[in-house]
């Protein structure tokens, strides 16, 4: 018997006091003053899921301002809080602009992202590493809560490297996501009962629900 586990993964609210600045692993607050567009969310979310985020505030947030848009104002949801599904760490890019990254990498703008996949700012981390840990964390994550709704509030960077797992492709080709601020990506994680490998299925890419 084939178990399966859905992911309904949400990219936390658009982050607020960043000037412009990469953040990455910096902890800056989300504006969640979306309330039309937390509503229209929350109602397409599966009762009773394991909620998950990550260290970062942002992510917390945007969870609070979700569960009170399902109406629950009791304070009593306590999520996972997962580090290893943290966004990109930039090392020394964090707090730089675009433009600043780019002069100081000497190299074209990237169309999609900072840089290419297998780039490693200095004290920090390449795109390809994180598509790495994010495999570890699902897999496991997976097998911890089988069978059961996860609704996790999550980051771009980590929603891509999520669909480069799903779908088996190249961490590079993952970057060409559009990944928008409140949107759901569904996944689906199947675990055969037949000890055969698991699989992932997609179900729904950055959708943006309307009020």
């Amino acid at each position: 018997m084939t178990v399966t586990t859905r992911w309904w993964i949400i990219r936390h609210a658009p982050v607020i006091n960043h000037g412009g600045r990469v953040y990455g692993h910096t902890d800056v607050d989300a504006d969640t003053t979306d309330v039309p567009g937390f509503r229209a969310l929350a109602k397409v979310l599966p009762a009773r899921p394991v909620y998950l985020v990550t260290p970062l505030k942002r992510t917390m947030q945007t969870l609070a301002a979700l569960v009170a848009a399902q109406g629950d104002c009791s304070g009593t949801v306590s999520p996972i809080i997962e580090a290893d599904l943290m966004e990109q760490n930039f090392g020394a890019w964090q707090g730089l602009t675009h433009a600043e990254i780019h002069e100081q990498r000497g190299a074209e703008a990237h169309r999609f992202w900072l840089s290419p996949a297998s780039e490693r700012p200095e004290n920090g981390e390449s795109f390809v590493e994180v598509v790495e840990r994010v495999n570890a964390a699902l897999t496991i994550l997976s097998e911890e809560h089988a069978g059961r709704d996860i609704v996790a509030v999550l980051h771009g960077g980590v929603i891509r490297a999520a669909l480069a797992v799903a779908l088996g492709i190249e961490a590079e080709a993952a970057l060409r996501f559009s990944v928008h601020n409140l949107s759901l990506t569904r996944l689906t994680h199947y675990a055969p009962g037949d000890g055969s490998p698991p699989a992932w299925g997609v179900e729904t890419v950055n959708a943006v629900m309307r009020p």
